[in-house]
């Protein structure tokens, strides 16, 4: 059985998320990972690691976004994080990078509420 960083979270509350809301949480998990990276923690590094997938792998199933252009996105998403965080970086993303991309996540979601 795999371990679950995110029990609460995930037992049905996430599907409950805006999508913004949804990137904004990733993004700060993704956010930890490249922290750590930066500092050299590896431990930490993998930690924030799994918690940034198991959330990516939630709303990839997510069933509203099934069948919507978004679905492509998540995927890519996924193939990025996995990439930079126990592949090679071939994509070359950077904390800077990531916070590009998911910083306006965080903002929309902030106005949502």
């Amino acid at each position: 059985m795999t371990k679950s960083y995110h029990p609460a979270l995930l037992s049905g509350r996430w599907q409950q998320f805006s999508l913004s809301e949804q990137l904004a949480n990733i993004g700060s998990e993704v956010g930890r990972v490249a922290l750590a990276k930066e500092k050299g923690d590896v431990d930490r590094s993998h930690y924030a690691y799994g918690r940034a997938l198991e959330l990516v792998d939630a709303t990839i199933a997510d069933p509203r976004w099934i069948k919507t252009h978004r679905l492509t996105e998540l995927k890519r998403i996924r193939e990025l994080l996995v990439d930079y965080g126990v592949g090679s970086n071939k994509y070359a993303n950077s904390k800077e990078s990531w916070d590009r991309y998911f910083l306006p996540f965080n903002y929309a979601a902030r106005a949502g509420r």
